[in-house]
């Protein structure tokens, strides 16, 4: 099978799991012996080597995400004119049999109706919130079609009747993102499925496939005698919301714990975070460290539990499968697709989002009994390895794909 793969991003460029999951997905599709082609964006990280992949195209450019300015109305329309040239000089190049959309944050949206106007099967795989928080934002489509004042309205119904519009439609599309069928369409989650439909769009029917990693590369957890040391990882952000895990220490009945919180963020809130660390007097059990992707795997398994805080509604989160992957007991709230993954008692415990007291409980919980941290990290691991390991995940994404 001939398969194009749409990612805004892609290794060596990548800034997060959603690229690296896209780069193992066609790592896994290329030793299935299908033949793969990803267009991606001309977006670079500076300081990444690049990587020699003839089968990445890097030719899209990206509007207003990543440091790239927002343009004009007519610069805009030339960059989508580019964007258009590009994907349809794709098409006729390498004829795919399936087209692949991974994800098009900062990528124009109207490429959407071309693909779906290309008469080849179109599949979408989401696994953030584009579709629900951008699709209708995006500057182009919205201009055309989305509630404007009168002086845009006028314009829009000048260009009309005057056949402008449709010069710049055989061009750029200018239709309404409404014309989107979305005929095959997985989510990582039934909270992102619901949620996208909630926002209006027609993708009840989307099926839900998880997001994979690869399990097998943790270094597991093999004691579970003593209890000490907590983790938490991410970014730190408000959204991530460590602040909660700080504050539960201060309320733990074990005022012997460490926690070491793994991540990066922006300066101010490092700074306050620091701030309530001195304030609950802190400094001594609660450290601010950071790590290496592969670092980490090896990490998680010299800790005795992970605090997973994140509140914003995170479609499926890597965090704690990474954790159940190397047999680390985890602390978790059911928000966002983390309802799907956590069963109280038995595959972690279950605490509330933004809610420091509950952490705390669960802490105190995990430190009172050897053999419930022992039961949580053998369930964990279990269900990692047979239910979410990339292997796994990847051969029902391949099943998704076949036309």
């Amino acid at each position: 099978m001939k398969i194009l793969v749409i990612s805004n991003l892609y290794t060596p460029h990548e800034i997060g799991g959603y690229e690296t999951r896209c780069r193992d997905m066609v790592d896994h599709f290329l030793k299935r012996g299908h033949e793969v082609r990803v267009l991606t964006s001309v977006h670079r990280v500076p300081g990444r080597s690049e990587i020699d992949m003839p089968y990445v195209v890097r030719k899209l450019r990206i509007h207003g995400m990543y440091g790239h300015p927002w343009l004009p109305l007519l610069s805009l329309f030339q960059l989508e004119r580019e964007n258009h040239e590009v994907v349809q000089g794709q098409l006729d190049e390498f004829r795919p049999d399936v087209i692949h959309v991974w994800n098009m944050g900062g990528i124009s949206k109207s490429l959407l109706l071309r693909f779906e106007a290309s008469g080849i099967p179109v599949a979408y795989v989401i696994s953030d919130h584009w579709i629900a928080r951008s699709l209708r934002a995006d500057v182009w489509l919205s201009w055309w079609n989305g509630e404007r004042g009168f002086a845009t309205r006028f314009m829009r119904q000048l260009l009309t009747w005057t056949g402008v519009r449709a010069w710049i439609s055989q061009r750029v599309p200018t239709s309404s993102w409404d014309q989107l069928k979305w005929e095959r369409v997985s989510f990582c989650s039934a909270f992102l499925r619901d949620f996208t439909a909630s926002r209006g769009w027609r993708v009840e029917q989307g099926t839900v496939i998880p997001c994979g990693i690869r399990t097998t590369t943790f270094a597991v957890k093999q004691d579970y005698s003593t209890f000490q040391k907590l983790m938490w990882v991410g970014r730190l952000a408000e959204d991530k919301d460590p602040l909660t895990a700080v504050r539960a220490m201060a309320l733990s009945k074990h005022q012997t714990l460490t926690l070491d919180l793994y991540g990066k963020g922006e300066e101010e809130y490092v700074n306050r975070l620091k701030q309530e660390i001195a304030r609950l007097g802190l400094s001594d059990r609660v450290f601010l460290k950071s790590a290496t992707e592969s670092e980490i795997r090896h990490l998680y398994a010299q800790y005795d539990a992970l605090l997973f805080t994140s509140n914003w509604g995170e479609p499926f989160a890597l965090t704690p499968l990474e954790a159940m992957s190397a047999g680390l007991p985890v602390i978790t709230s059911l928000d966002g697709g983390q309802a799907e993954l956590a069963r109280h008692r038995e595959n972690c415990l279950v605490a509330s989002a933004a809610e420091p007291e509950t952490y705390a409980r669960c802490v105190d919980e995990l430190a009172e009994s050897e053999d419930l941290r022992r039961d949580l990290g053998q369930t964990e691991l279990r269900e990692a390895r047979e239910c979410y390991d990339c292997e796994v995940v990847f051969q029902q994404m391949e099943k998704f794909l076949l036309p």
